[in-house]
């Protein structure tokens, strides 16, 4: 809903921030180069609440608009920001899918949170995908400080599994370089035979046929899992059949394999990539652990400071539910920013 506004525990102090929220939201810049500087949807909280929650369309592409929702700290001067990306396979998935004690912890730490949305494949491919990324981080560098009020202009970029490859990305692409990055059970390399053969793992459960595959996705660019929805067939289909990268990029990597080292940080990385931390389950059955040790083998050659986590018997989406080994990688992770950002 358009400007919504909610408003709860806090009488006329908050109802006056709350205009003057919308005041300032309304103030802000017009679209420019089809990226959506202003705020087009709001859903604010302003009670003794320790955080609020906003809802901005950070980008419009075409009929499409991308959102991001901003948590901020309640401080008078709020922290560095963590840009947090889901995962999904670059097909499902949503900025809603950050588990709630984790953005807690990252909000009591001192840290300010976007979560944002980009364009899902295989409507939406992968170099309009990654761009989606590129320019929800320029978004955030040029508004958080109006959006969060004071905010440290240090950022770092977050995300898990498929998101875990877009954070990887953005030390490639964003500039300025973000301070640091956090992969959860991410990926460096999208042509691996991982990724390019039938996955012997997924082919266990009964094949999904083409038109089955087709029927569960669209035409029409989306930012946004539909609530009922079965994209998950899809992406089984596509593992089942060693199809993924050729239907998220749209290009055959055995046809033109220099289109698609572009979009593999293993095969990029120079001394100027961002301090990076891995972390990942040893018995991950999605996305191989060897990912995540190859990529800090290949930081490690070329000088960039990096840590690889590995989680022992740990599954893909080892840190869904909070747990002992969940919080204990999640502490690993402040430390990290602590060093970072601070």
């Amino acid at each position: 809903m358009l400007a919504e506004t909610s408003i709860s525990r806090c009488g006329n102090r908050c109802q006056a921030e709350a205009q003057a929220a919308r005041a300032e939201l309304r103030s802000l810049t017009p679209p420019e180069a089809g990226v959506a500087h202003a705020l087009c949807e709001t859903s604010l909280s302003f009670s003794y609440m320790p955080a609020s929650r906003q809802t901005h369309i950070y980008k419009v592409a075409g009929e499409c608009r991308i959102r991001a929702d901003v948590h901020a700290c309640s401080s008078e001067s709020a922290g560095p920001v963590l840009v947090w990306i889901h995962g999904g396979g670059l097909i499902m998935g949503g900025r809603a899918d950050l588990p709630a004690w984790q953005r807690d912890a990252y909000l009591d730490a001192g840290y300010s949170v976007v979560a944002i949305d980009y364009r899902l494949a295989p409507e939406t491919k992968l170099p309009a995908i990654t761009e989606d990324v590129e320019d929800a981080c320029r978004w955030v560098r040029e508004r958080f400080s109006t959006i969060l009020r004071g905010g440290s202009q240090r950022t770092a970029v977050i995300g898990h599994s498929a998101g875990g490859y877009l954070t990887l990305m953005a030390g490639l692409r964003i500039q300025p370089s973000p301070g640091a990055l956090v992969s959860f059970y991410g990926y460096g390399d999208i042509v691996g035979p991982w990724y390019t053969r039938p996955d012997p793992f997924y082919r266990q459960q009964p094949l999904v046929s083409r038109q089955e595959a087709e029927q569960a996705v669209g035409s029409v660019s989306i930012s946004e899992t539909p609530e009922s929805h079965n994209r998950d067939r899809f992406y089984l289909y596509c593992r089942q059949q060693g199809l993924w990268p050729k239907e998220v990029a749209g290009r055959d990597p055995e046809a033109e394999p220099e289109f698609f080292r572009h979009f593999c940080p293993l095969h990029n990385l120079t001394e100027q990539y961002p301090p990076t931390l891995l972390l990942h389950g040893d018995c991950d059955t999605d996305v191989p652990y060897e990912q995540s040790a190859l990529m800090a083998e290949t930081l490690s050659r070329a000088g960039v400071e990096n840590e690889l986590v590995t989680i022992r018997n740990g599954e893909h989406g080892f840190d869904r539910q909070r747990d002992a080994t969940a919080t204990a990688a999640l502490n690993r992770v402040l430390a990290f920013l602590g060093a970072h950002l601070a």
